[in-house]
């Protein structure tokens, strides 16, 4: 499950993402239309500052933007920079592996087995999408 900073920083970016070419954004206007409590919100873009994915300018005329084109950030990079794995258990993780508290031995887990599975379809989709795609529900 996405954490609420996760599922923050995505909207958040993805603002900034429409707004792409247009300019700083401020703060206010990110909190107010995505509904984001503007204090974690500060947090949350300070954070997505030193990941690499905006930018940001002090001031009245200052705010934030994205760092580089939305077709070059993808749900992937955000994942994994806010929750640090795409793995739903610590043994299926690719960069952040740490064996599982109260496993029975890893080559007969078949839950590892499934997970590892999991982990890679989830890394080949959210990969794939960057927060230029526009996807129809």
């Amino acid at each position: 499950m996405l954490s609420q900073r996760t599922r923050y920083a995505i909207r958040a970016l993805l603002h900034l993402g429409d707004r792409y070419g247009q300019g700083p954004i401020q703060l206010a206007e990110i909190a107010d239309e995505q509904n984001i409590p503007g204090k974690f919100l500060t947090v949350i873009l300070s954070e997505m500052k030193r990941a690499g994915f905006v930018e940001t300018m002090r001031g009245k005329e200052g705010g934030y933007w994205l760092s580089r084109p939305p077709s070059e950030i993808t749900y992937g990079d955000i994942v994994r920079a806010t929750r640090g794995s795409l793995a739903l258990v610590p043994c299926a993780a690719r960069l952040a592996y740490t064996p599982c508290d109260h496993c029975i031995d890893e080559a007969k887990c078949r839950l590892r087995a499934v997970m590892l599975s999991v982990r890679d379809e989830t890394a080949n989709i959210l990969d794939r999408l960057s927060l230029a795609e526009r996807l129809d529900l």
